[in-house]
C-alpha cells in the first residue's frame, strides 16, 4: 500500500497521507512520496486546487520520532519538510485537518492555503516537549496568522489549540462535523475549481507573496538558531524519550 493516495477528479487533486498506523507521521518515504504527488499536480493542467489530507481520522502527527532516532531527516532538499513547507504548490491547496495536526503535521497544515477542520482536531506545535523547534515554518508562519502572544503560547509551551478557537482566530476557513472535513474541503474546492485555472494560480501567487507567507529567506536565517538545537542532546534524549515512552531527562546541552 502506497504512503501517499491520490485522487485526481474534477479540477481537484486529493492527495491523502497513508501511514495510519503511525498515525501519518512522516518518513522519508512519504516524503518523497508526498513531493511526488504534488509534483503531478503542479504539472496536470486539468487541475485547479487541491486538498491534502490524512488517512485513519488523523491529519499528520509530524516527523517520525522513531526515525529521527535513528538518523533519518524527513525533509528534501530545497522543499523541506514532507517536501512541502518550504514550498508549497503555486495552485492553491486545502488542508482537510480530522484528529490532530501535529508538530510536522501542524506545519503541512500551515502550508496549505486554506484549512477546513473538524470541530473536535487539534493543532499544536509540541516540538519543545521533545527538544526540538518547529522549524518546517510552523514559527515563520504562526505569528502571520494568529495574535503574537497566542502565536508564542502555543510555540513554547507546546500545548495544543483546538479548531474552535482556531477557528475564532482566523486559522480555520470553515469549520465540520467529526468525519466531514474532507467532505467540506471538497464543497470548497469545486467552488474554486469552477473558476478560470489560471486566474486561480496567479492570485494564490500573488497574494502568497504579498504576505511573505512562504519567506525563502526566513527559513535560510532560522538556522543560526534552530540547527544547533536539531544537533543537540536534548534533541536525542527527546526523541529517545518518545520511542522508549518515558519522560526526558534534559541536559541543556
Amino acid at each position: 500500500m502506497s504512503v501517499v493516495l491520490t485522487d485526481f477528479a474534477d479540477g481537484v487533486a486529493v492527495i491523502t497521507l497513508n501511514r495510519p498506523e503511525a498515525k501519518n507521521a512522516v518518513n522519508l518515504d512519504l516524503a518523497k512520496a508526498l513531493a511526488a504527488a504534488i509534483d503531478e499536480f503542479e504539472e496536470r493542467s486539468d487541475l485547479t486546487i487541491g486538498i491534502l489530507t490524512g488517512a485513519g481520522g488523523t491529519f499528520c502527527a509530524g516527523m517520525d520520532l522513531k526515525g529521527f532516532a535513528r538518523g533519518e531527516r524527513p525533509s528534501l532538499p530545497g522543499r523541506g519538510f514532507a517536501g512541502l513547507t518550504e514550498a508549497p504548490p503555486s495552485k492553491p491547496l486545502i488542508a482537510a485537518v480530522e484528529g490532530w495536526a501535529l508538530a510536522g503535521g501542524c506545519e503541512l497544515a500551515l502550508a496549505a492555503d486554506l484549512i477546513v477542520a473538524s470541530t473536535d482536531a487539534k493543532f499544536g506545535l509540541p516540538e519543545v516537549k521533545r527538544g526540538l523547534a518547529a522549524a518546517a515554518g510552523g514559527l515563520l508562519r504562526l505569528p502571520k496568522i494568529l495574535p503574537y502572544q497566542l502565536a508564542m503560547e502555543i510555540a513554547i509551551t507546546g500545548d495544543p489549540l483546538s479548531a474552535t478557537v482556531a477557528h475564532h482566530h482566523g486559522l480555520v476557513n470553515r469549520l465540520a462535523e467529526p468525519g466531514q472535513a474532507l467532505t467540506v474541503a471538497r464543497e470548497l474546492a469545486a467552488r474554486v475549481a469552477a473558476n478560470g485555472p489560471l486566474a486561480v494560480r496567479a492570485t494564490k501567487q500573488v497574494l502568497a507573496m504579498s504576505a511573505k507567507y512562504t519567506d525563502p529567506d526566513a527559513f535560510v536565517a532560522q538556522r543560526e538558531f534552530i540547527d544547533p538545537v536539531f544537533t543537540s542532546r536534548d534533541a536525542k534524549e527527546g526523541a529517545t524519550a518518545f520511542a522508549e515512552k518515558r519522560s526526558p531527562v534534559w541536559s541543556g546541552s
